[in-house]
C-alpha cells in the first residue's frame, strides 16, 4: 500500500483497511482525529515499533516527558520535525514493511 492509499483510507473510510499491522492500525485512527482509539490500540505493546509510535502520540498530546521515553524505548531519536512530517515519516517506514 502507498502512503497516498493510506490516506485515501483515512479520508473515505469508516475503518481501517484489512492487513494492516497494529502499528498502522494506530497511525490510521490517529490521522481520523481519534487520538484515544489510536493509544488504545498500542498502549500495551513492547516492539520498537509500537514504542515508535506510542512516542509520537504522547508527543501531539503534548505529553513531552512521557514521549521521550517511549522514543528512547523505540530506539529513536525525538524529532526536531513537525508532527504532520513525524506521521508521514513513520507511517510510510510501516506501510514499506507491509509490502516486504
Amino acid at each position: 500500500m502507498l502512503l497516498a492509499e493510506f490516506k485515501r483510507s483515512v479520508a473515505a473510510d469508516s475503518a481501517p483497511p484489512e492487513g494492516l499491522s497494529v502499528e498502522l492500525g494506530a497511525l490510521w485512527y490517529d490521522a481520523k482525529g481519534d487520538w484515544e482509539k489510536a493509544h488504545e490500540g498500542i498502549h500495551r505493546l513492547e516492539s520498537r515499533e509500537a514504542c515508535w509510535v506510542h512516542a509520537y502520540l504522547h508527543r501531539k498530546e503534548g505529553d513531552l516527558g512521557n514521549a521521550s521515553y517511549w522514543y528512547g524505548r523505540a530506539g529513536q531519536p525525538v524529532p526536531k520535525t513537525d508532527l504532520a512530517h513525524e506521521w508521514e515519516q513513520i507511517t510510510r517506514t510501516f506501510l514499506a514493511q507491509l509490502s516486504r
